[in-house]
């Protein structure tokens, strides 16, 4: 089987037996780390360039790996320190480095759209590591894979509650995506200026501004940091007051009458959204996330390449 896409731009372009796909395969990627050696020779003739615009630790690492596991040739590129410091636009920047025979490209842009725009004017392959506010699908992939290895191998019926700043999140909305596409249920909560307005009706999902009440309602709490760095307005008090009103401490958690799985996307502001003694829980799936990741982007590099047999 193959993708129905050439590129991974967003969720919202994946059908639901592409994200079946790509899980299915992560799967078989995973039990490839737990190998000695843990590399296969799949990507041995692709050549792929790392692209980041914006910072980034997990996701650039995760990525790194998966390609090396892969045993593809990397290229990592930054924009602090090259051309585009000089003025270089974007377009001129990926065409330099296709000239250099390049198959695919990993990229992290903090303006909304920019992989589309590359996947639009260049031959290559796009994977979107991050654009803007808009998606960041591999982390909604790795957050769906992680959901489903510790729910019974299914994401249908699965209480998602998305919990913190969900107004500029990303992953917050390749995940909304995601767990509609899979049959989940879907809940936002957190203050109501970081809850866009229409997203209610836009995405059919529940909204709740106690968190108290999503933590009762879900299975699963997938806890977002407050993104300071995308704000240009004051939208809540204090990080204090964010902490204490909307923060997720263990003693919340001992009194539901259930045991849920607790998740975060990193970087984690530890007594802001969660205390350690949560993010440190054995509830918690966060390390575990991470883990995923590299299966994950292993599994959308290879299926990207033509998805030849895994050895």
């Amino acid at each position: 089987m193959q993708l129905s896409t050439k590129h991974l731009l967003g969720i919202k372009d994946l059908t639901p037996p592409d994200i079946q796909l790509i899980l299915d395969t992560a799967t078989q990627f995973k039990e490839v780390l737990q190998r000695p050696i843990k590399k296969v020779p799949t990507l041995r003739d692709v050549t792929i360039v790392n692209l980041f615009y914006e910072s980034s630790t997990r996701t650039r690492i995760s990525f790194e790996l998966a390609e090396k596991r892969l045993s593809a040739d990397t290229i990592n590129f930054t924009a602090s320190g090259s051309s585009v410091s000089k003025g270089e636009t974007l377009l001129d920047t990926v065409n330099n480095i296709l000239s250099m025979k390049v198959d695919m490209v990993v990229m992290r842009h903090s303006a909304s759209g920019a992989p589309h725009f590359l996947a639009k004017h260049i031959p290559a392959a796009i994977v979107n590591a991050g654009d803007g506010i808009n998606e960041h699908p591999t982390q909604a992939l790795l957050d769906a894979f992680s959901m489903r290895e510790h729910r019974g191998g299914k994401l249908e019926g699965l209480k998602v509650a998305i919990i913190g700043d969900i107004m500029h999140s990303r992953v917050a909305l390749s995940n909304i995506y995601l767990l509609k596409k899979m049959g989940a249920e879907v809940m936002v909560a957190g203050p109501p200026t970081l809850i866009p307005p229409h997203i209610q009706k836009a995405f059919d999902i529940q909204v709740e501004y106690n968190v108290r009440k999503a933590l009762k309602w879900c299975d699963i709490a997938n806890v977002l940091r407050i993104q300071l760095e995308r704000q240009n307005q004051v939208l809540f008090s204090s990080l204090r007051e964010y902490s204490l009103a909307y923060g997720i401490n263990k003693k919340m958690l001992d009194e539901l009458d259930k045991e849920i799985l607790i998740m975060h996307p990193g970087p984690i502001n530890r007594g802001v959204e969660l205390d350690s003694d949560v993010a440190d829980s054995k509830q918690s799936i966060i390390l575990q996330q991470v883990e995923n990741g590299v299966a994950t982007r292993m599994a959308v590099l290879y299926l990207l390449a033509g998805g030849r047999e895994v050895s």
